[in-house]
């Protein structure tokens, strides 16, 4: 299927995405306070090649550049994320005046640019201090964030409209609090489960504090969804892929819808008990604007005793013999066209934002100083072509960001994967367009 902007309607929101750890620098800029990525990048084999955040690609200092590619690309919407630490270095408490500042600028500058802010609350970079008081297996995390969403909204809600609460919670829930390979790196059932309900409780609390202060935003959250497939057609991959169906993709999403937990598929949420107190199942849902899709791959689920809880295990690319990305995942563009369906079945689903979609591969630039992409051209052509197909048999979409503006620092795998349409050249912080930013940009201009 051929695709170009005007398959869509005029009101579709294209955009693009970055997030402020992976791109600010985090060296202490201005007061900025440390996050508990600052703390887990020091850590001895936590980071592929000992990579350090602390110049990524240096928005806080390029910003005006950077949103003028963005500008020059014909989008209309960037997608960012704000820094806790950078607004309260200790979580809370003391507000850094000059954080602020640096935000106060870059909204005026999206503005001046005729670029619409879509800003994330939380994108995994909590304030180490609150970590060091239990981070999000503590339920006084839910009242910081609250604290931390209060002060951007009196700050820059005259000028922003669109707020998305959290990145990913399952990412970093499960990740950070249960298998220790992004930060804080903690392990074990006593952390996930907490952190489960209190990132549940935490993404409708803050859509209502939202919702409050001025009625007219447009609230929404972002959930990472997979296409998730058996093995094979066998009852034991069906079951293990149920399970890691319930993870990725119904464990934060049906209890802000109203429906409450997937317990029958992941009876280990039968331990929340002790952290659910009364009244807490009600106020897990709440009626987001939008609901942000974020979706690079499937899953293809094989049965597995080895595995505790879910018994089940991810089959590789490689083994299949399915291309993949810089990063291991699979290009399969019916994932996107699958997810959008699935999320279509829920009766109050909110219209839905495809707020990340983007691949990584080995970018070089060549002798003439052009980067020749063309493996992320046909990424995004055929993921967009799977997106307008959804449409079409009534998926109500309102939007497409592409992951990401720039090259940037990718968490646990380092500055090695580039999912950009800007090339980072990290030693002169040089920013060189990709063949796939003059693609978006054509793609933009009709």
């Amino acid at each position: 299927m051929s695709i170009s902007k005007q398959h869509f309607t005029e009101d579709f929101y294209w955009g693009v995405s970055t997030s402020a750890f992976q791109t600010e620098g985090t060296t202490p800029y201005d007061g900025r306070g440390l996050s508990i990525w600052d703390e887990f990048c020091r850590k001895r084999g936590k980071i592929k090649n000992g990579d350090q955040a602390d110049q990524a690609t240096l928005f806080y200092k390029y910003y005006r550049q950077d949103v003028g590619f963005v500008k020059w690309m014909n989008v209309q919407n960037f997608r960012f994320s704000m820094s806790w630490p950078r607004l309260f270095p200790q979580g809370s408490g003391k507000v850094n005046h000059e954080g602020v500042d640096f935000y106060d600028r870059l909204i005026d500058e999206c503005l001046e640019q005729g670029v619409n802010p879509w800003i994330t609350l939380y994108h995994w970079d909590l304030p180490f201090n609150l970590e060091v008081k239990g981070g999000w297996t503590n339920r006084d995390v839910v009242h910081y964030l609250m604290e931390y969403i209060d002060l951007c909204m009196r700050k820059f809600a005259d000028r922003v409209d669109r707020w998305m609460v959290l990145n990913e919670p399952t990412a970093f829930t499960a990740l950070g609090y249960f298998l220790g390979v992004h930060a804080p790196g903690k392990k074990g059932k006593s952390n996930f489960l907490p952190s489960v309900h209190h990132a549940a409780l935490a993404q409708a609390e803050g859509g209502r504090l939202i919702r409050s202060f001025d009625s007219r935003l447009k609230i929404g959250t972002t959930f990472s969804f997979s296409h998730v497939e058996a093995y094979r057609d066998r009852n034991k991959d069906t079951l293990a892929s149920n399970k890691v169906d319930a993870i990725l993709n119904r464990l934060y999403l049906e209890p802000l819808l109203g429906l409450g937990y997937p317990l029958d598929e992941l009876p280990i949420l039968e331990g929340l008990d002790p952290y659910v107190k009364d009244g807490d199942l009600e106020k897990l849902a709440f009626d987001m604007d939008f609901i942000g899709v974020q979706n690079y791959s499937r899953e293809v689920v094989a049965h597995s005793y080895i595995t505790p809880i879910v018994k089940a295990k991810l089959i590789s690319p490689k083994k299949r013999g399915r291309p993949k990305t810089a990063m291991n995942w699979e290009i399969y563009p019916d994932s996107i066209y699958y997810v959008l369906h699935r999320l279509n079945i829920y009766q109050n689903i909110p219209p839905l934002v495809v707020t990340e979609n983007g691949a990584a591969f080995e970018d070089r630039i060549q002798p003439d100083g052009k980067i020749e992409d063309k493996e992320r051209i046909n990424y995004l052509e055929s993921h967009i072509a799977a997106v307008k197909k959804a449409i079409l048999e009534g998926v109500k979409v309102d939007g497409y960001f592409v992951w990401s503006l720039t090259d940037n620092f990718e968490w646990a795998e380092g500055y090695d994967p580039r999912f950009g349409l800007i090339y980072i050249d990290y030693q002169t912080l040089t920013r060189v367009p990709k063949e796939s930013a003059y693609w978006y940009r054509n793609f933009l201009s009709v």
